[in-house]
Protein backbone atom coordinates (compact mmCIF):
# COMPACT_ATOMS: atom_id res chain seq x y z
CA UNK A 1 0.00 0.00 0.00
CA UNK A 2 1.15 3.60 -0.76
CA UNK A 3 1.22 5.82 1.65
CA UNK A 4 1.00 9.53 0.56
CA UNK A 5 2.99 12.14 2.81
CA UNK A 6 1.55 14.91 3.91
CA UNK A 7 2.04 18.34 1.95
CA UNK A 8 4.83 20.14 2.86
CA UNK A 9 4.13 23.56 4.93
CA UNK A 10 5.33 26.67 3.22
CA UNK A 11 8.82 27.97 4.00
CA UNK A 12 7.50 30.50 5.50
CA UNK A 13 3.92 31.57 7.38
CA UNK A 14 1.15 32.85 5.08
CA UNK A 15 -2.19 34.52 5.55
CA UNK A 16 -5.32 33.88 4.23
CA UNK A 17 -7.62 37.42 4.20
CA UNK A 18 -11.57 35.57 4.29
CA UNK A 19 -13.72 37.87 3.17
CA UNK A 20 -17.55 38.78 4.74
CA UNK A 21 -19.97 38.67 3.14
CA UNK A 22 -19.37 35.87 1.26
CA UNK A 23 -21.27 33.11 0.43
CA UNK A 24 -25.37 31.97 -0.08
CA UNK A 25 -26.91 35.36 -0.18
CA UNK A 26 -30.85 34.97 0.91
CA UNK A 27 -31.93 33.85 -2.67
CA UNK A 28 -29.42 31.01 -2.93
CA UNK A 29 -30.46 30.26 1.14
CA UNK A 30 -34.40 30.19 0.30
CA UNK A 31 -34.30 28.29 -3.02
CA UNK A 32 -32.22 25.12 -1.47
CA UNK A 33 -34.57 25.18 1.94
CA UNK A 34 -37.23 24.88 -0.05
CA UNK A 35 -35.98 22.04 -2.18
CA UNK A 36 -35.15 20.84 1.19
CA UNK A 37 -39.01 21.75 2.64
CA UNK A 38 -40.54 20.29 0.10
CA UNK A 39 -39.00 16.64 -0.01
CA UNK A 40 -39.90 16.60 4.22
CA UNK A 41 -43.51 17.93 2.95
CA UNK A 42 -44.22 15.97 0.10
CA UNK A 43 -41.70 13.10 0.06
CA UNK A 44 -40.17 12.14 -3.53
CA UNK A 45 -39.88 12.22 -5.83
CA UNK A 46 -39.83 16.21 -6.36
CA UNK A 47 -38.53 17.57 -9.70
CA UNK A 48 -36.66 20.89 -9.73
CA UNK A 49 -36.60 22.66 -13.15
CA UNK A 50 -32.54 23.23 -14.00
CA UNK A 51 -29.95 23.73 -11.43
CA UNK A 52 -31.70 25.00 -8.27
CA UNK A 53 -28.63 27.30 -7.82
CA UNK A 54 -25.56 26.74 -9.81
CA UNK A 55 -23.40 25.33 -7.37
CA UNK A 56 -22.50 21.68 -8.19
CA UNK A 57 -21.74 20.86 -4.32
CA UNK A 58 -25.13 22.03 -3.62
CA UNK A 59 -27.13 19.76 -6.72
CA UNK A 60 -24.92 16.75 -6.07
CA UNK A 61 -26.20 16.69 -2.15
CA UNK A 62 -30.05 16.93 -3.59
CA UNK A 63 -30.24 14.85 -5.82
CA UNK A 64 -28.71 12.48 -2.80
CA UNK A 65 -31.94 13.71 -0.59
CA UNK A 66 -34.33 12.72 -3.53
CA UNK A 67 -34.46 15.26 -5.81
CA UNK A 68 -34.26 15.43 -9.72
CA UNK A 69 -33.40 17.83 -12.03
CA UNK A 70 -35.10 17.98 -15.15
CA UNK A 71 -34.19 20.85 -18.35
CA UNK A 72 -37.60 20.51 -20.14
CA UNK A 73 -41.10 20.88 -18.41
CA UNK A 74 -42.16 17.78 -20.52
CA UNK A 75 -39.71 15.33 -18.49
CA UNK A 76 -41.75 15.77 -15.58
CA UNK A 77 -44.08 13.05 -15.19
CA UNK A 78 -47.92 14.42 -15.42
CA UNK A 79 -49.25 15.26 -11.88
CA UNK A 80 -46.13 15.33 -10.36
CA UNK A 81 -44.51 18.20 -8.42
CA UNK A 82 -42.30 20.23 -9.89
CA UNK A 83 -39.89 23.13 -8.69
CA UNK A 84 -38.87 25.93 -10.46
CA UNK A 85 -35.38 27.66 -9.58
CA UNK A 86 -34.01 30.80 -8.02
CA UNK A 87 -33.22 31.89 -11.62
CA UNK A 88 -36.90 31.87 -12.87
CA UNK A 89 -38.98 30.96 -15.79
CA UNK A 90 -40.88 32.31 -18.53
CA UNK A 91 -44.77 32.47 -18.45
CA UNK A 92 -44.85 29.61 -20.96
CA UNK A 93 -42.91 27.84 -18.46
CA UNK A 94 -45.95 28.25 -16.12
CA UNK A 95 -48.43 27.40 -18.98
CA UNK A 96 -46.57 23.71 -20.11
CA UNK A 97 -46.60 23.12 -16.27
CA UNK A 98 -50.60 23.65 -16.29
CA UNK A 99 -50.84 21.85 -19.45
CA UNK A 100 -49.10 18.74 -17.42
CA UNK A 101 -51.02 19.14 -14.44
CA UNK A 102 -48.25 19.20 -12.51
CA UNK A 103 -47.86 21.12 -8.71
CA UNK A 104 -45.75 24.10 -8.68
CA UNK A 105 -43.48 25.18 -6.19
CA UNK A 106 -41.70 28.59 -7.41
CA UNK A 107 -38.42 29.17 -6.03
CA UNK A 108 -37.84 32.35 -8.48
CA UNK A 109 -35.60 34.95 -6.06
CA UNK A 110 -37.86 38.03 -5.29
CA UNK A 111 -35.13 39.96 -6.83
CA UNK A 112 -35.15 38.64 -10.03
CA UNK A 113 -38.55 38.14 -9.83
CA UNK A 114 -38.83 42.31 -9.39
CA UNK A 115 -37.00 42.54 -12.43
CA UNK A 116 -39.70 40.30 -14.00
CA UNK A 117 -42.24 42.60 -12.61
CA UNK A 118 -40.69 45.51 -14.38
CA UNK A 119 -40.00 43.95 -17.31
CA UNK A 120 -44.08 43.36 -17.62
CA UNK A 121 -44.96 47.38 -16.55
CA UNK A 122 -42.43 48.66 -19.09
CA UNK A 123 -43.75 46.24 -22.01
CA UNK A 124 -47.05 47.18 -20.52
CA UNK A 125 -46.36 51.11 -21.36
CA UNK A 126 -45.19 50.36 -24.68
CA UNK A 127 -41.10 50.87 -23.69
CA UNK A 128 -38.28 48.94 -25.36
CA UNK A 129 -36.70 47.41 -23.09
CA UNK A 130 -32.83 46.62 -23.26
CA UNK A 131 -31.60 44.08 -20.93
CA UNK A 132 -28.17 43.85 -20.25
CA UNK A 133 -27.16 40.43 -19.26
CA UNK A 134 -25.50 37.23 -20.88
CA UNK A 135 -27.20 35.16 -23.65
CA UNK A 136 -28.31 31.74 -22.78
CA UNK A 137 -28.35 32.53 -18.91
CA UNK A 138 -31.67 31.21 -17.58
CA UNK A 139 -32.64 33.86 -15.77
CA UNK A 140 -32.17 36.04 -19.07
CA UNK A 141 -33.77 33.57 -20.46
CA UNK A 142 -37.12 33.92 -18.09
CA UNK A 143 -36.70 37.59 -18.17
CA UNK A 144 -37.14 37.55 -21.74
CA UNK A 145 -40.18 35.75 -21.90
CA UNK A 146 -42.10 38.10 -19.66
CA UNK A 147 -42.37 40.71 -22.62
CA UNK A 148 -40.64 38.68 -25.96
CA UNK A 149 -41.69 41.64 -28.43
CA UNK A 150 -40.37 44.40 -26.25
CA UNK A 151 -36.92 42.96 -25.18
CA UNK A 152 -33.65 43.38 -27.00
CA UNK A 153 -30.30 41.74 -25.42
CA UNK A 154 -27.49 43.54 -24.73
CA UNK A 155 -24.43 41.66 -23.71
CA UNK A 156 -22.21 43.92 -22.95
CA UNK A 157 -20.63 47.72 -23.73
CA UNK A 158 -19.19 46.53 -27.07
CA UNK A 159 -23.19 45.79 -29.03
CA UNK A 160 -24.49 49.07 -28.25
CA UNK A 161 -23.48 50.80 -31.33
CA UNK A 162 -25.45 48.63 -33.56
CA UNK A 163 -28.66 48.95 -31.47
CA UNK A 164 -32.12 49.95 -33.37
CA UNK A 165 -35.38 50.67 -31.39
CA UNK A 166 -38.71 51.60 -32.13
CA UNK A 167 -38.69 55.08 -30.25
CA UNK A 168 -35.63 56.51 -28.84
CA UNK A 169 -38.26 58.56 -26.40
CA UNK A 170 -38.86 55.43 -24.84
CA UNK A 171 -36.33 53.27 -23.94
CA UNK A 172 -34.97 51.41 -20.68
CA UNK A 173 -32.38 49.66 -19.40
CA UNK A 174 -32.88 46.60 -17.62
CA UNK A 175 -30.18 44.18 -16.23
CA UNK A 176 -29.79 40.59 -14.85
CA UNK A 177 -29.14 40.29 -11.27
CA UNK A 178 -25.81 38.83 -11.26
CA UNK A 179 -23.48 40.44 -12.97
CA UNK A 180 -20.14 42.88 -12.61
CA UNK A 181 -21.61 46.37 -11.19
CA UNK A 182 -18.57 48.04 -12.85
CA UNK A 183 -18.60 45.99 -16.47
CA UNK A 184 -22.88 46.64 -16.13
CA UNK A 185 -22.39 50.45 -15.77
CA UNK A 186 -20.17 50.79 -18.69
CA UNK A 187 -22.68 49.30 -20.67
CA UNK A 188 -25.37 51.41 -18.98
CA UNK A 189 -23.19 54.15 -19.78
CA UNK A 190 -22.77 53.31 -23.28
CA UNK A 191 -26.42 53.50 -23.96
CA UNK A 192 -26.92 56.88 -22.01
CA UNK A 193 -24.49 57.52 -25.17
CA UNK A 194 -26.59 55.74 -27.61
CA UNK A 195 -29.67 57.03 -26.38
CA UNK A 196 -29.78 60.39 -24.47
CA UNK A 197 -33.54 59.49 -23.36
CA UNK A 198 -33.01 56.33 -21.70
CA UNK A 199 -34.70 55.43 -18.54
CA UNK A 200 -33.43 53.70 -15.86
CA UNK A 201 -35.25 51.23 -13.53
CA UNK A 202 -36.66 53.08 -9.97
CA UNK A 203 -33.62 51.13 -8.48
CA UNK A 204 -30.08 49.13 -9.22
CA UNK A 205 -31.17 45.32 -10.57
CA UNK A 206 -28.16 43.87 -9.35
CA UNK A 207 -29.24 42.22 -6.43
CA UNK A 208 -27.39 43.47 -3.16
CA UNK A 209 -25.35 40.03 -2.77
CA UNK A 210 -23.60 40.48 -6.10
CA UNK A 211 -22.53 43.50 -5.43
CA UNK A 212 -21.13 43.04 -1.70
CA UNK A 213 -19.58 40.18 -2.49
CA UNK A 214 -17.64 41.98 -5.41
CA UNK A 215 -17.04 45.30 -3.12
CA UNK A 216 -15.13 42.45 -0.58
CA UNK A 217 -13.31 41.42 -3.62
CA UNK A 218 -11.82 44.22 -4.38
CA UNK A 219 -10.87 44.96 -1.15
CA UNK A 220 -9.03 41.58 -1.24
CA UNK A 221 -7.68 42.08 -4.38
CA UNK A 222 -5.84 45.22 -2.97
CA UNK A 223 -3.65 42.98 -0.10
CA UNK A 224 -3.18 39.58 -1.33
CA UNK A 225 -1.12 38.47 -4.27
CA UNK A 226 -3.77 35.81 -5.21
CA UNK A 227 -7.44 35.45 -4.82
CA UNK A 228 -9.31 32.39 -4.78
CA UNK A 229 -13.26 32.35 -5.28
CA UNK A 230 -15.11 28.88 -4.48
CA UNK A 231 -17.80 28.81 -6.91
CA UNK A 232 -18.80 26.77 -10.08
CA UNK A 233 -17.76 27.37 -13.39
CA UNK A 234 -21.65 28.07 -14.65
CA UNK A 235 -22.41 30.54 -11.55
CA UNK A 236 -22.87 33.95 -13.11
CA UNK A 237 -21.94 35.93 -10.17
CA UNK A 238 -19.29 33.53 -9.12
CA UNK A 239 -17.23 33.98 -12.60
CA UNK A 240 -17.79 38.08 -12.15
CA UNK A 241 -16.28 37.77 -9.14
CA UNK A 242 -12.63 36.53 -10.97
CA UNK A 243 -13.03 39.36 -12.92
CA UNK A 244 -13.18 42.03 -10.77
CA UNK A 245 -10.12 40.27 -8.46
CA UNK A 246 -8.09 40.60 -11.44
CA UNK A 247 -9.46 44.06 -12.93
CA UNK A 248 -9.11 45.30 -9.11
CA UNK A 249 -5.26 44.55 -9.19
CA UNK A 250 -4.79 40.87 -8.01
CA UNK A 251 -1.72 39.09 -9.91
CA UNK A 252 -3.78 35.87 -9.48
CA UNK A 253 -7.00 34.92 -9.24
CA UNK A 254 -8.75 31.41 -9.93
CA UNK A 255 -12.23 30.10 -9.42
CA UNK A 256 -12.26 26.55 -7.54
CA UNK A 257 -15.32 24.10 -6.92
CA UNK A 258 -13.64 22.43 -4.31
CA UNK A 259 -10.17 22.70 -2.23
CA UNK A 260 -8.75 19.50 -4.09
CA UNK A 261 -8.92 21.68 -7.40
CA UNK A 262 -6.57 24.32 -6.47
CA UNK A 263 -2.89 24.27 -8.03
CA UNK A 264 -0.35 24.45 -5.71
CA UNK A 265 1.76 26.61 -7.92
CA UNK A 266 -0.49 29.19 -7.79
CA UNK A 267 1.49 30.02 -4.14
CA UNK A 268 4.91 30.09 -4.89
CA UNK A 269 6.04 33.17 -3.81
CA UNK A 270 2.48 34.35 -2.34
CA UNK A 271 2.62 35.42 1.37
CA UNK A 272 -1.53 36.71 1.06
CA UNK A 273 -3.96 34.67 -0.11
CA UNK A 274 -7.46 36.29 -0.46
CA UNK A 275 -10.65 34.09 -0.12
CA UNK A 276 -14.11 34.61 -0.73
CA UNK A 277 -16.94 32.31 -2.52
CA UNK A 278 -19.84 32.77 -4.92
CA UNK A 279 -23.66 33.44 -3.63
CA UNK A 280 -24.57 30.33 -4.60
CA UNK A 281 -21.61 28.29 -2.92
CA UNK A 282 -21.84 27.11 0.32
CA UNK A 283 -19.67 27.72 3.25
CA UNK A 284 -18.75 23.90 4.19
CA UNK A 285 -16.50 24.71 0.64
CA UNK A 286 -14.75 27.36 2.27
CA UNK A 287 -13.65 25.86 5.44
CA UNK A 288 -12.84 23.18 3.25
CA UNK A 289 -9.90 25.61 1.08
CA UNK A 290 -9.02 27.02 5.01
CA UNK A 291 -8.17 23.60 5.77
CA UNK A 292 -6.49 22.42 2.69
CA UNK A 293 -4.45 26.26 2.88
CA UNK A 294 -3.39 25.59 6.60
CA UNK A 295 -1.92 22.42 5.84
CA UNK A 296 0.84 24.34 3.29
CA UNK A 297 1.39 27.12 6.27
CA UNK A 298 -1.21 29.55 5.64
CA UNK A 299 -2.90 29.06 9.35
CA UNK A 300 -3.00 32.88 10.12
CA UNK A 301 -6.78 33.87 9.00
CA UNK A 302 -8.05 37.47 9.01
CA UNK A 303 -11.65 38.06 8.34
CA UNK A 304 -12.36 41.74 5.84
CA UNK A 305 -15.61 42.78 6.86
CA UNK A 306 -17.01 45.21 3.61
CA UNK A 307 -20.66 45.17 4.49
CA UNK A 308 -23.41 43.31 6.84
CA UNK A 309 -25.95 41.41 5.33
CA UNK A 310 -29.55 40.34 7.73
CA UNK A 311 -31.71 40.28 4.66
CA UNK A 312 -34.18 37.28 4.66
CA UNK A 313 -36.92 36.04 2.41
CA UNK A 314 -39.76 33.87 3.15
CA UNK A 315 -40.11 30.00 1.85
CA UNK A 316 -42.66 29.87 -0.99
CA UNK A 317 -46.38 30.46 -0.41
CA UNK A 318 -46.73 26.82 -1.83
CA UNK A 319 -44.68 25.00 0.60
CA UNK A 320 -47.52 25.95 3.42
CA UNK A 321 -50.33 24.24 1.91
CA UNK A 322 -51.31 20.50 0.57
CA UNK A 323 -49.85 20.04 -3.09
CA UNK A 324 -50.37 16.07 -3.03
Amino acid sequence: MTITPPPKPASQPGRVLLASPRGWCAGVDRAVLAVEKALEQYGTPIYVRHEIVHNKYVVQSLQKKGAIFVEQTDEVPEGAIVLFSAHGVAPTVHAEAAERRLATIDATCPLVTKVHREAVRYAAQDYHILLIGHEGHEEVIGTSGEAPDHITLVDGPDNVADLCVRDESKVVWLSQTTLSVDETMETVNALKNRFPNLTSPPSDDICYATQNRQTAVKKLAENTELVIVVGSKNSSNSVRMVEVARNAGAPAAHLVDFAHEIDETWLEGVTTVGLTSGASAPDVLVDDVLEWLAERGYSDVETVTTADESIAFALPHELRRNLR
